[in-house]
Order: structure tokens, then sequence, then C-alpha cells
């Protein structure tokens, strides 16, 4: 799963990228991109080595995408921003250090991502309309297209961002290749400074899903020895933030959750979307067992946790043998059945 992280200059996403992944933002990538992996935690992973007590523990994992930073002027932001088309779901940073309040990027950032997308779903009405001139075979199904989109076009002059407004099967068919910005799920750093008495009152702000941090103070106390941390943190009166809670909320805001596969050789979490069936996330782990899908022996983590084993579940049948279109849930722990 890609994240896109992006925001105007200046408004910390390169420190947000650094903290998150822990990998420095390297300047030769400053006008391209940046992408490292976040690892993302989950206590239910330590509880079930508890009881599998595995050789090997994996951890899904967040592809973090560190983009250039935007201009306030809106010049070349959409030519910035289609490198995150690829991205599943969008991080917008927000500075207020500046005296801005963060409803006002909010709403420019909105206007370039608009902008964006005007941009390609325009250019391709205008193609449509030249080639439907011509006879050929297609054309009634070009026309099918050019029906769906310029409705689309209309929305987004109007300031409206598509994952706003329900799209007909159509329109998600012929828009799903150009991977639309305004489309895309969404989730607001707002990135306050280190002396901000009330961090929190910016959430109330706008309903977007929004974490309120001072970026620069968490990586500096993310980088320093956890003694000499817990030190200065009690000695300055500080509140440490919670880099796990920030990636865990970037989690639920892309819409995916996690499952899980044990055993004694291996503990490990894999990401899926949210309303996924059990052959999907079959497929996920390896293509031969969604092509050989028996069953899917599911438990759920909370109930395996309890009671600590899975004899303990079989005695009290909690081990269900699910289907290939069950909706695999948060927390599962599966055993794929599958021929080879």
């Amino acid at each position: 799963m890609k994240i896109g992280i992006v925001g105007y200059q200046g408004s910390g996403k390169s420190t947000l990228f650094h903290w998150l992944t822990g990998v420095r933002p390297d300047p030769a990538l400053s006008h391209t991109m940046q992408s490292a992996m976040a690892e993302l935690p989950d206590p239910r992973i330590a509880a079930l080595c508890e009881i599998y007590g595995p050789k090997k523990v994996t951890q899904a994992a967040l592809e973090l995408l560190d983009t250039p930073g935007l201009s306030r002027t809106h010049d070349g932001n959409a030519s910035r921003l289609a490198q995150i088309r690829e991205a599943g779901c969008l991080v917008i940073v927000v500075g207020t250090y500046d005296g801005k309040e963060p409803s006002q990027d909010l709403a420019s950032f909105d206007e370039d991502l608009l902008l964006a997308d005007l941009e390609i779903v325009s250019g391709r009405i205008e193609r449509l309309k030249g080639t439907i001139k011509k006879p050929r075979p297609d054309r009634e199904q070009l026309q099918n297209e050019l029906n769906a989109l310029e409705p689309l076009v209309a929305q987004l002059e109007q300031g409206q961002a598509l994952r706003e407004i329900e799209l007909t099967e159509e329109q998600a068919r012929v828009t799903r290749a150009f991977q639309l910005l305004s489309q895309k799920p969404r989730f607001v750093v707002i990135n306050v400074s280190e002396d901000e008495p009330d961090a929190q009152r910016f959430q109330s702000q706008t309903s977007e899903i929004v974490v309120a941090c001072p970026l620069r103070l968490a990586l500096e106390l993310a980088e320093m020895p956890e003694v000499e941390r817990d030190e200065f943190v009690q000695e300055m009166g500080l509140t440490t933030y919670s880099r796990d809670g920030i990636l865990q909320s970037m989690l639920k805001a892309s819409g995916q959750h996690l499952f899980f596969t044990a055993g004694d050789k291996e503990v490990r979490s894999w990401l899926l979307p949210e309303g996924a069936t059990a052959v999907e996330a079959a497929g996920s782990i390896h293509t031969d067992m969604a092509r050989g899908f028996i069953r899917a022996e599911t438990m759920a983590a909370a109930d395996l946790i309890r009671l600590g084993g899975e004899r303990e579940m079989k005695a009290q049948n909690l081990v269900r043998q699910e289907p290939k279109d069950y909706v695999v849930q948060d927390g599962d722990v599966i055993l794929m059945k599958f021929n080879v």
C-alpha cells in the first residue's frame, strides 16, 4: 500500500516522512520523489508470538512517498501531484506556525487537487470528441465514455471533490485508470509549533481525519536514546507523540486493515482492503493459494489471545471454516487450505 505525503513547501512533510520511516530525506530527490517503508505496529503481533513462539516475525508495512513541496501560487503543482497518482491514500501536511489557519491551506490544497484532476479529465474529453467524429467500430463505446466523463468535469469545475459524489458504474470504470486525486481517501497532519498550548483545538476545524503534532519536536524526541528522552520529557514537561498512532490512523484512513497468519515458523501481519474476501486474502499471500483455494480456517485474534491457544479455541468451537466469499475482518488469524 502506497501513501503519498503531500504539502506546501515548508509544511513539514519531509519531517513527517523522516519520523515515520527513519529515513532521512535525500536533497537530491527534492524535485522528484523519495520512498521508504514504515512497518505497521500492532500489539496483537507480540501476543501471538507469546502463543506460537515463532522463529520469524514479519510485520506489514506501508510504503510512504515523500513528494516535492507544492507552490502556493499553484504553478507547476499539477505535474508535481502527478507523481503520487499511484498512491492509494494521501496524507496532507499543513503547517500552522506561519499564522495561517489549517482550513485556509486545506482549501488551497483542494483547489490544487481539483485543478490537477480537471486537467486529466478535460484532456480525455477533448481527445474523445475528436476521435468520435471519425467512423470507427468502437464509436458507441467511446460515446458512452464521453457521456460518463462530461458530468464529472462539471462537478470539478464547481469545486466538488469526486470522493464526495457517488459515481455510476460506467463513471467508476472509465476513471479507474486516471487515479484521480480528488477521489482518494485522505488523512490530515497539522504541524503545530512546539509552544502551541492546545494542539488538539485544530482537530475541530475540519471534518477530515486529523492529528495535530509538532513534527520537528516529535522527530527530535524519537532520535534521542530512550533514557535521555524520558528524562528530557519529564524535565521539560513535554508530551510524547505516538508514531505508532499516526501510522494506525493512516491505515484506517486508507481503508485497509490487518489479518494474520500464525504458526511456529512465522507470525505475520498482512494488509488487506476492508471488504476483501478470503480468496482475495489468499491471493495477497500467494497467487497459488487463491487459484487452489479450498477454505479459510479462521480465528479472531482477540479470542485466541484471550484463551491462549488453538486447543482452547477449538474446545469452545471458535475456529471457523470460511468459504472463498467470506469477508475478512480486522484481526482475523487465518490458515489457508488450498490445493497445489
